[in-house]
């Protein structure tokens, strides 16, 4: 009896310390990395990621040895072996990839934080280096940091006030969403000089989707979604920087931003202004450049209440003073022979909110929402308007990392609101709008070399109904230097009231909408196949993409004349009876040698409106466009660049076809401790449309002007200053 007792006591401890189970607990300890890095117990099928200052844990790990698998971006996946036999606390060093810059953490466009390498959806992102360089080149706006990207043109709508139109493969900017921090940022009668509010000091990276991406952020993504990635402070780094700017065109910078955090709360502050005089290039008496005096300033504030949770908060605050036309009128000399002139007074206040929690299991749950105070004011010589209009938006979240799938889903709310303000002498109807979104996407691995990424999104417009937008994309990476992406989607477009096209003075006759007016409603598809190779100590990057979008029932503006006044009266938007199409290719080469960096890319685009058969090719897109760059860096004080750019043929709205023209700048730029100058020189040639002839016409009091096809400010030079510790 006594062997039976102790052989159960002996049972009893074995099987006690077969299911005794533990804890482990870890820190990467890198100061350059912390937050976000996945790590796994594969045999346990378990996973997490890092909280804000690097740390992680894993609860219920029965005895034995295991595995642990820690991927960072830019790092070297590290895989260890660790027994497990009571609680364990650990640190880990991550190893630093010899070219960490190819591995780039994707906010927007997947939801999940995924690398770049790893979506089925193309993204091209422009990083800090670029964004950086870009806030010496012009410190002002991004415009010109944008136009660099293949497939964009930065198109000129207005020579008066400078507004500029942001087209993605040959489509107009009213369809790219634009975003910051992955909330809508500008709309309807406050979004017509959208990119050229936007400093680059204060943005850590821009993300770039071109073609249909409306799952996850619903209409107004038919030929792109462009999301700004705001700067974040780092645990250990604080930042300061200024930068001072002066150009020949009488432009002036000065911005300054700064950072700093501890392990409960930090911020990030931005502030800039910008005087831009009015310049009269060709001597026609009228601007070329309107005069602009701005600011904006960015304030956020973080928190962290625990390991696993960050509180975000912001304000935006943004006033801009634009004005062109009549040099006389801009110098305050007006006459009755000199009376043209277009004003728009922009005042922008946004509160935007942010909350981000980790959950077991590689799973999170995010809170966001912004709302926008937008009053803007125009004045002609003729008339003035004045409207407030507020946006909002707010979305929820979960995402999650399971296996081979990695999902997110959630619901969001979007309103606009539009109010005249009131006596005013225009025909613009005031407009409310709402939207109630719901998403879904799921990103599967099957095998080690593919990833299908399929997406669906339901929408309800308070006025436009339901919108149902599927969406599927394929990566194939049979290897290291090959890489095949494949995707294509439905999208929307409610209508609105205002378009970059519009010129101010005629936002008097805006009468609203055609009866029975329909949203836009697209088909889109983009492929590319990505190689790499290298050759000796050069490394080569070949890309070859294709594009196609269809858009049906297109909104244009429609003119109504009177029987006794010869001019129009109204103006409606209104669908056309026959699509818009566009489609082409893109192509470019890029290599590295050493400090030696070389770029060559081709853009080919057909553009056509369906609805205008005496002119079918949509206006103002280049059909043929080449770019190169070469840069070197001579050493760590010294860097120069070359670009240069062909723009073929273009189309105005008669049909005439435009001279095709060739665009060149120059840069150097010389670091020394904390100081950084660059000297920069755009459009070197001086090439521009009102070269031999002024773009304006008569009668000229209240002049009419010629579309804009090519440069009108000539060669610009600019020599900047910043200071950063």
């Amino acid at each position: 009896m006594k062997n039976i007792s102790l052989l159960f006591i002996w049972a009893l401890g074995s099987f006690s310390g077969i299911s005794a189970q533990y804890s482990l607990q870890g820190k990467i300890i890198n100061q350059d990395i912390a937050e976000n890095i996945s790590v796994a117990l594969p045999t346990l099928k378990k996973g997490v990621r890092t909280d804000s200052l690097g740390q992680f844990s894993f609860a219920g790990i029965p005895a034995g040895s295991y595995h642990l698998v820690i991927t960072a971006t830019g790092f070297e996946i590290k895989d260890t072996l660790i027994i497990i036999n009571k609680n364990t606390s650990i640190s880990i060093l991550l190893q630093q990839l010899e070219n960490k810059l190819e591995d780039v953490i994707i906010i927007a466009s997947s939801r999940n934080n995924s690398r770049l390498e790893d979506l089925p959806t193309k993204v091209e992102v422009l990083g800090a280096e670029e964004v950086h360089e870009e806030n010496q080149i012009k410190p002002g706006n991004i415009a010109s940091l944008l136009g660099d990207i293949a497939g964009i043109q930065i198109q000129p709508t207005n020579a008066a006030t400078g507004n500029a139109d942001m087209r993605i493969q040959g489509l107009q900017g009213k369809y790219t969403q634009i975003l910051r921090d992955g909330m809508p940022l500008f709309g309807g009668y406050s979004g017509s000089f959208g990119i050229l509010q936007i400093p680059p000091l204060d943005l850590k990276q821009i993300e770039l989707i071109k073609g249909p991406a409306s799952t996850l952020y619903g209409g107004g993504a038919i030929a792109g979604m462009l999301n700004l990635v705001s700067k974040k402070p780092v645990l250990g780094k604080p930042e300061k920087s200024f930068t001072l700017n002066r150009s020949t065109l009488l432009e002036n910078n000065l911005n300054a931003f700064f950072s700093n955090r501890n392990k409960t709360a930090g911020y990030t502050f931005f502030a800039g202004t910008t005087l831009q005089n009015a310049v009269d290039v060709d001597k026609d008496g009228f601007s070329d450049v309107a005069r602009v005096n701005s600011f904006y300033a960015h304030p956020r504030f973080f928190f962290y209440p625990n390991a696993s949770t960050t509180l975000t908060l912001g304000y935006t605050y943004n006033y801009e003073d634009r004005m062109g036309g009549d040099m006389r009128v801009i110098d305050k000399r007006a006459d009755p022979s000199h009376r043209f002139f277009i004003g728009n007074i922009n005042l922008r206040n946004s509160i935007d909110g942010i909350l981000e929690k980790s959950l077991p299991n590689q799973s999170s749950i995010t809170v966001k929402g912004n709302i926008n105070f937008n009053k803007r004011a125009i004045s002609t010589a003729d008339f003035g308007m004045k409207a407030n209009q507020t946006l909002w938006y707010s979305e929820l979240a979960y995402a999650s990392n399971r296996l081979h799938h990695k999902w997110v889903t959630g619901i969001n709310f979007t309103g606009d609101r539009m109010i005249k303000s009131i006596p005013d002498s225009t025909l613009v109807p005031n407009e409310t709008a709402a939207t109630w979104g719901a998403f879904i996407q799921d990103d599967w691995k099957p095998i080690p070399t593919v990833t299908l990424q399929g997406g669906l999104r339901t929408d309800y417009h308070n006025k436009y109904g339901w919108f149902v937008l599927p969406r599927l994309s394929i990566l194939y990476k049979p290897n290291n230097r090959i890489t095949f992406r494949a995707g294509g989607g439905l999208g929307y477009k409610t209508p609105t009231l205002f378009s970059a096209e519009l010129d101010e003075r005629d936002y008097r006759i805006v009468a609203g909408y055609q009866q029975g007016i329909r949203a836009e409603s697209s088909v889109g598809f983009n492929t590319d196949i990505n190689y790499k190779l290298k050759l000796a100590e050069w490394s080569i990057t070949i890309n070859q993409g294709f594009f196609y979008s269809k858009i049906e029932r297109p909104i244009t503006p429609r003119y109504l004349y009177g029987i006794i006044n010869s001019g129009p009266v109204a103006i409606f938007q209104t669908n056309e009876n026959a699509p818009v199409t566009s489609q082409g290719l893109e192509t470019y080469i890029a290599a590295t040698h050493n400090k030696l960096e070389l770029y060559i890319g081709y853009v080919y685009t057909d553009a056509k409106r369906d609805y205008y058969p005496a002119a079918s090719r949509l206006p103002l897109i280049a059909k043929n466009k080449f770019a190169t760059v070469i840069a070197y860096e001579f050493n760590d004080h010294w860097r120069a660049g070359i670009e240069s750019a062909y723009t073929g043929t273009q189309y105005l709205s008669d049909g005439t076809a435009t001279q095709p023209y060739y665009f060149g700048a120059m840069m150097i730029r010389f670091n020394q401790g904390k100081f950084s100058w660059v000297l920069n020189a755009e459009n070197i040639l001086d090439y521009r449309q009102n070269k031999n002839k002024s773009i304006a016409l008569p009668p000229y009091s209240n002049p009419s002007f010629q579309e804009i096809w090519a440069p009108l400010d000539g060669r610009v030079i600019n020599l900047s200053m910043m200071i950063k510790w």
